[in-house]
C-alpha cells in the first residue's frame, strides 16, 4: 500500500504551466522526480489535513529551517523536506511564504542536494543588510542560508546566497565554510550580534552534548568562541539549537499580557536545545535555558531544565529572524515526534506527513515560583475568525455546560476557544473544568481538563481517538498549574484543527501540542464545569476559524491539484480512492 502510494505521489508531481527551471550552476545534481522552479502540487482538502497550520503539499516534512521576515513584511518558512517519499531522507529545503503566518503560499523547493547521497539538513537564514559577505553589491535585501550538508563521511556547514529575496539560491563556490571532521556536527542557527558587530552561530556537536558558539565578520570565516556543555536533559543527542533575545513582560497575569505597555525594557537571551530521543514522555522534545550572552559566551541563569511543551508533538522550534528585539519573538515548531512521525496515517490516506505548530508569540515572565519562564501564545488568530461573531459566548458557565454542534457552521473543522475562571478562593478549592471535542458519528473524542483543587493538575487525553495505534503514541499528558493567588484566576486557550490540538494555560505559562488521527470527523464541542465553590465565575467564548487554503484545496499559488482524494464511508471511516 505505502509503496504503491509513493509511486503515485511521485507520478503526481505535475509541473505547472510556467515550465521547469534548472537549478543553479553550482548545484548540478537534479533528481528527475523532483520539480525545480515551480511549487509541488498537493491536496489540502483531506479529512485529516490541518486548515490553519502549515503542512507540506505532499511528501514528508520535519524541522522548520531558515525562518525570517523580510523588509516587505513577508514571512519565509523553509523546512526539512523529502519530496519523493513519506519518510525522512533525501533532504531538501521546502519553502513557503505568508503575510500573516496563517495563509501560506507554497514556493518552489529552495535548496537541493548537490549529489546522490547528500542531504541538505537543518540551518538558518539571515538578511545580509550590510553586505558583509560580499555577495550583494548595491543590495540591502540579500539572503544567506547557512545549513548542514550531510554525507556518510561528514557533516559540514555550507552557505548559499539569494539575490531575489530568498526564493532561489546559489551555493557558495568555496563551501564548506566550517568543518570539524565529524559526522555529528549540525543545525547552525545564526544571528547578528549588534554590540560586537559580528555574526554568531550556535551549532550542535550532537552526541558530545555540546553547543558550540562561533563568530564571523562575514558569514564565511568562522572562529570558535566557546562551548555550552551537558546542560539539562541529554537524551541521545542535542539538535537544532536556537539563540534569541526575548523581552520580559511586567505582569503575565493581565488579560492582555502582550499589550505594548506591558512589555518591559529588559530582555534576556534564551538558548533552546532539542533532544532526540530522551524526552520524559519518549522521543523528541525541546528545552530552554535563559541566560546572558556577551557575543562569545552564554551563561545560564541557573541549572534548571525548562521543557517547552508538556505534550509530545513539539520539536525543533525556530524563531524568525529580523523581528525587532523589543517585540515578542515569533516561533514555529514541528508538530510531531520522531517515535511515530514516519508512520502516522496521513501518509497512506492523504499523501503527506507532518504539520507545523501554530505560530507563537514568545516573551519571558517572572512568576512567584520561577524566574524567566518562557511564555508562548498563539499568534493573533482574529484575522481568520469565521464568522465575524463568536459561535458561542457565555458568562455563566459555573457548574454548568456549553454544547455546540459545529458540523454545519465550521467547514474547516478548526476552532479556538477561551475559558476564564475567576474568584477562585485561596483555600478549600474544589471543582473541575473540562472540554471535549467528539464525533457524533463514531463517538471518538479528545479531552482535556483542570482540577482546581489539590496540586491543580491539567490533563489531555487522546486515548479515545481510534484512527492510529502505535506503542509509542502516548495517549495521556498532564502538568500541574498552580493558581495565582493574587489574581484568583485561571485562563485557558485551546486551538483545534482536524488532527492537531494545542492548549495554552494561564496566558501561555504552559502549553502543549498534541496530534491525533480520528476515523470520524470531530464535530461537537462540550465545555463544562462542576463542583466549583459558590463564588467562582466562569466565562467562555468560542470562535470558528476559516480554512487558510482556498475552497478547492489549493494554496494561494493556484498550482495545486487534487489527484489523491480521501472519502468517508457510511460510519465516517476514512478510505482512499
Amino acid at each position: 500500500m505505502v509503496k504503491k502510494l509513493i509511486t503515485s505521489i511521485i507520478a503526481g508531481f505535475a509541473i505547472g504551466p510556467q515550465g521547469s527551471k534548472a537549478q543553479t550552476s553550482t548545484s548540478s545534481y537534479v533528481q528527475p522526480m523532483v520539480p525545480t522552479g515551480v511549487p509541488i502540487q498537493g491536496d489540502y482538502t483531506g479529512a485529516l489535513r490541518p486548515q490553519v497550520h502549515y503542512s507540506p503539499p505532499r511528501g514528508f516534512m520535519n524541522d522548520p529551517n531558515g525562518m525570517f521576515k523580510d523588509a516587505a513584511g513577508t514571512y519565509h518558512l523553509y523546512y526539512q523536506y523529502n519530496p519523493t517519499e513519506l519518510v525522512a531522507g533525501n533532504q531538501h529545503w521546502g519553502h513557503a511564504t505568508s503575510r500573516d503566518l496563517y495563509h501560506w503560499e507554497n514556493q518552489p523547493i529552495a535548496l537541493f542536494p548537490g549529489a546522490e547521497g547528500e542531504g541538505i539538513f537543518s540551518g538558518s537564514a539571515v538578511i545580509d543588510v550590510n553586505n558583509t559577505s560580499g555577495f550583494f553589491p548595491n543590495q540591502t535585501d540579500g539572503v544567506v542560508a547557512i545549513y548542514t550538508l550531510n554525507t556518510e563521511e561528514e557533516e559540514t556547514q555550507e552557505v548559499a546566497y539569494s539575490t531575489d529575496g530568498g526564493y532561489t539560491f546559489t551555493k557558495y563556490a568555496k563551501n564548506p565554510v566550517l568543518s570539524v571532521n565529524s559526522t555529528q556536527f549540525r543545525d547552525p542557527k545564526v544571528i547578528w550580534h549588534s554590540e560586537t558587530q559580528r555574526w554568531v552561530m550556535v551549532i550542535a556537536y550532537s552526541q558530545e552534548f555540546v553547543i558550540g558558539f562561533y563568530t564571523s565578520p562575514n558569514l564565511l570565516d568562522w572562529t570558535h568562541a566557546s562551548n555550552f556543555t551537558r546542560y539539562g536533559l541529554l537524551g541521545l543527542q542535542y539538535e537544532c539549537p536556537n539563540l534569541v533575545r526575548i523581552p520580559m513582560v511586567s505582569d503575565i497575569s493581565l488579560e492582555d499580557p502582550l499589550n505594548p505597555s506591558n512589555i518591559a525594557s529588559t530582555s534576556m537571551y534564551i538558548l533552546q536545545i532539542s533532544i532526540n530521543p530522551g524526552a520524559p514522555l519518549g522521543g523528541s522534545i525541546s528545552e530552554t535555558f535563559p541566560g546572558t550572552f556577551n557575543g562569545t559566551h552564554f551563561a545560564a541563569v541557573d541549572y534548571a531544565t525548562r521543557i517547552n511543551d508538556f505534550g509530545k508533538d513539539n520539536y525543533a522550534g525556530q524563531f524568525f529572524d529580523n523581528i525587532p528585539a523589543s517585540s515578542p519573538q515569533v516561533s514555529i515548531a514541528w508538530a510531531s515526534n520522531w517515535q511515530y512521525s514516519q508512520v502516522v496515517p496521513t501518509g497512506e490516506l492523504e499523501g503527506f506527513r507532518s504539520a507545523m505548530s501554530v505560530p507563537r508569540y514568545n516573551v519571558l515572565a517572572n512568576t512567584s515560583r520561577a524566574a524567566y519562564t518562557l511564555v508562548s501564545l498563539p499568534y493573533d488568530l482574529s484575522p481568520i475568525y469565521n464568522p465575524s461573531s463568536p459561535l458561542a459566548n457565555s458568562s455563566s458557565l459555573a457548574n454548568s455546560s456549553l454544547l455546540y454542534d459545529y458540523s454545519s457552521t465550521v467547514p474547516s473543522g478548526a476552532l479556538t476557544f477561551n475559558m476564564t475562571i475567576t474568584s477562585i478562593p485561596a483555600d478549600d478549592v474544589t471543582g473541575t473544568a473540562n472540554f471535549t471535542f467528539f464525533s457524533s458519528v463514531t463517538g471518538e473524542s479528545i479531552r482535556g481538563g483542570f482540577y482546581l483543587g489539590g496540586d491543580t493538575p491539567f490533563f489531555i487525553n487522546r486515548g479515545y481517538i481510534r484512527g492510529f495505534d502505535d506503542p509509542f503514541f502516548t495517549d495521556k499528558f498532564s502538568t500541574n498549574n498552580l493558581i495565582n493567588t493574587d489574581t484568583q484566576t485561571f485562563r485557558l486557550q485551546v486551538v483545534i484543527d482536524r488532527s492537531i490540538l494545542e492548549v495554552f494555560l494561564d496566558n501561555g505559562l504552559r502549553s502543549a501540542t498534541t496530534t491525533f488521527f480520528p476515523q470520524g470527523t470531530l464535530d461537537t464541542l462540550i465545555i463544562s464545569t462542576a463542583d466549583l465553590n459558590p463564588e467562582v465565575k466562569v466565562s467562555a467564548i468560542v470562535w470558528g476559524l476559516e480554512s487558510t487554503w482556498s475552497s478547492n484545496g489549493t494554496s494561494g499559488n493556484k498550482t495545486m491539484t487534487m489527484d489523491h482524494q480521501v472519502q468517508r464511508d457510511s460510519v465516517g471511516h476514512l478510505y482512499s480512492r
